[in-house]
């Protein structure tokens, strides 16, 4: 688009150009010789990059005004078409998510004194994971937060109005707090962010989570935020997962665990093949 863009403003530089210049012809003869219409062109193109220079007529102000665009335009457009590279090029998104989000009982959460807590409570909890995918990038000091976005009939006139909600998630201690941080994030590792809900959750979508009632409300959504930083690099990282209530971005159940094995690849870890599945529902005994 940029260069579709320099190739359009050099053919009406070239066309003004060739329409202000000091010549015996007239203008249908200027325009008749498209060779040289082509050739102002070109040069305006090459000057628009930076590569070339135009020779304006000494005393033609048009002419002076033309070049100099072009000089301006050939000293920035450079450096734009390098920071789009780079943009592209270095823009960091080092984090995969797991496909869907799951619900479990609250005493699936990977913390003893939360699961006792909630040993006989029918409460459900959601889990959002994710993974560093770099090899060789570092991340640290990662924060994650949960927020709720719905909308919901204004009590005045009717009209849908935006509300957010900054959900709780479970910290490292397994207790409510607004974020969860961990000091380092290996290279591969899954993460977990634990949202209670604080209600049963017995079907799909759920209409209820810690203490708002969904019922009435349109186009739930949950975000998770996560921000870090790179080791050497020394550049933040963001990046955030969208999950909607009612488009199946949620399912019942508890993901499939990954089998750490220090003396293994991370890569080679048992439970990858199942990282977007669930573990099967547990049988039920059999009665003598």
């Amino acid at each position: 688009m940029t260069l579709a863009a320099l190739a359009v403003f050099s053919v009406l530089i070239g066309v003004v150009w060739t329409l202000t210049e000091s010549s015996p012809r007239s203008v249908e003869e200027r325009f008749t010789d498209v060779e040289g219409v082509l050739d102002i062109s070109l040069t305006v193109l090459r000057a628009g990059v930076g590569t070339d220079n135009l020779d304006p007529e000494p005393h033609s102000t048009t002419h002076q005004l033309l070049a100099t665009l072009a000089s301006v335009t050939g000293a920035l457009a450079p450096a734009v078409l390098l920071g789009i590279v780079v943009i592209k090029m270095f823009a960091l998104r080092p984090f995969v998510w797991r496909e869907k989000a799951s619900i479990s009982h609250a005493w699936t959460a990977d913390f003893p004194g939360y699961a006792r807590e909630h040993a006989e409570s029918q409460a459900a909890i959601i889990a959002v994971r994710f993974y560093n995918r770099f090899d060789n990038l570092s991340v640290v000091d990662l924060r994650a937060r949960a927020h709720l976005r719905y909308l919901e009939r204004s009590p005045h006139d009717g009209s849908l109005v935006i509300y957010k909600k900054w959900l709780k998630v479970l910290d490292e201690k397994g207790q409510p707090a607004d974020e969860r941080y961990w000091l380092a994030v290996e290279r591969g590792a899954p993460f977990t962010v634990w949202i209670p809900v604080g209600a049963p959750v017995p079907e799909l979508p759920f209409t209820e989570i810690q203490e708002k009632d969904l019922s009435r409300s349109y186009g739930v959504k949950l975000l998770v935020r996560l921000t870090a930083r790179t080791v050497r690099l020394g550049t933040e990282v963001a990046d955030e997962r969208w999950f909607d209530v009612d488009e199946g971005d949620f399912e019942l159940g508890r993901f499939v665990p990954l089998q750490p094995d220090l003396e293994r690849d991370v890569w080679t870890w048992e439970g990858w093949d199942g990282f977007d599945e669930l573990l099967p529902p547990p049988t039920a005994p059999e009665e003598d």
